[in-house]
């Protein structure tokens, strides 16, 4: 299987498909030089997560304001000019127990709000579409199990998408320069993008519940998708899942996100989401580009 994937692969770095599914999409989860925050959500989960972020980060502020309010005014009104002889007493009650009783408050509060969030994410819910993702050795093989076929990612600049005619044109695996740019931009990606952008990509419609299998095939991975809020070791031998809901179409972009070794930061994930339409046109094209049967046949077979 993994020889035929990396076949496929390498055929589909020779092949306009994965262009064709994301003309006229915008570009929404990727990093961008000097900002502060998340990427804009891309999905359900996402939007819960960035939600209970900012409530924290409201009950972390007050709670750093009123300890560096309190600690401002015991220096002030207790130092040893304004106040020459200091107190005796060893206990105050009433104080004692607003300290405990506060904080457990508040954590029952933090806990109301977090505890669902995380049970939403570990209860994966009935499939629209199944996807499993084998990370390998520095890309990712992708099956879609409901239709019987699978193909490889590379990062745009690794030596499998290096064709003799880039070579001719001095392109130079994982080095970023103009050809490199001219190569990316083929594929229909900005030059901003090296690596993030990979030669085929994972397709999926719209407002479709998603369930991702995530494994390894030789070391310890991790798929990892920060606009949808995803992320799952890929363990060899293990078989996990991890689901998302995305609700705007357009091109994200993830990467590895647990140390595999020396190519680690060349294993990038792009994920286009698409209209229902546009995926199953792609999805009749995939069909015959990486399960190597025709349409007709494929239906005729399930008949």
């Amino acid at each position: 299987m993994k020889n035929a994937l990396t076949l496929s692969g390498f055929i589909a770095a020779l092949t306009s498909l994965p262009a064709m599914a994301q003309e006229g999409l915008e570009t929404i989860g990727k990093p961008t030089d000097g900002y502060l925050g998340f990427q804009p959500a891309g999905s359900e989960l996402a939007e819960g997560i960035h939600q209970l972020d900012h409530m924290l980060l409201i009950i972390i502020t007050v709670i750093c304001l009123f300890v560096a309010g309190l600690m401002l005014y015991a220096i002030v009104r207790f130092n040893r000019r304004a106040n020459p002889e200091a107190a005796s007493f060893t206990h105050h009650t009433p104080v004692e127990i607003a300290w405990t009783v506060v904080p457990i408050l508040i954590l029952i509060v933090i806990g109301s709000f977090s505890l669902p969030e995380l049970f939403r994410q570990q209860e994966i819910p009935e499939a629209d579409i199944t996807i499993k993702a084998t990370g390998y050795q520095w890309y990712w093989g992708y099956e879609y199990v409901d239709h019987d076929f699978a193909f490889d990612s590379y990062l745009i600049g690794h030596p499998a998408t290096i064709t003799e005619e880039d070579e001719a044109a001095g392109v130079e695996a994982f080095i970023n320069s103009e050809e490199m740019a001219a190569k990316l931009a083929a594929a229909g990606y900005n030059a901003d993008e090296f690596l993030l952008a990979t030669n085929t990509a994972v397709v999926v419609p719209v407002n479709k519940t998603i369930v991702m299998q995530v494994t390894g095939a030789d070391v310890i991975h991790a798929w990892a998708m920060p606009a949808f809020g995803v992320k799952q070791d890929a363990v060899p031998g293990r078989l996990a899942e991890l689901w998302f809901k995305p609700t705007k179409e357009g091109i994200y972009f993830g990467q590895c996100s647990e140390l595999c070794g020396k190519d680690h930061a060349y294993m990038p994930i792009t994920v286009k989401v698409v209209s229902e339409e546009a995926y199953e046109e792609w999805l009749n094209g995939a069909i015959e580009e990486y399960a190597g049967l025709p349409q007709s046949f494929q239906v005729a077979a399930n008949n």
